[in-house]
């Protein structure tokens, strides 16, 4: 069963990542990532004005890339 704490403590291990450090990640641009977050391809999180990606996200995201080119 999962509580508050749990949940809380999970959340603090979860590392966020910028636009540009995603782009940079998959050698694309950022527009490229913004398309895939604005697609729904890639899960994000809207900060103020800026997305922040969670670090988790992008590797199920090339996972998922990955198993389909094969």
């Amino acid at each position: 069963m999962t509580g508050p704490a749990q949940t809380e403590e999970r959340l603090s291990e979860v590392r966020f990542l910028t636009v540009a450090e995603v782009a940079s990640l998959m050698r694309v641009s950022k527009m490229t990532v913004y398309r895939l977050v604005h697609g729904g391809d890639l899960t994000a999180v809207r900060v103020g004005r800026s997305f922040r990606v969670p670090e988790h996200a992008v590797h199920e995201y090339l996972r998922g890339a990955f198993s389909q080119s094969a």
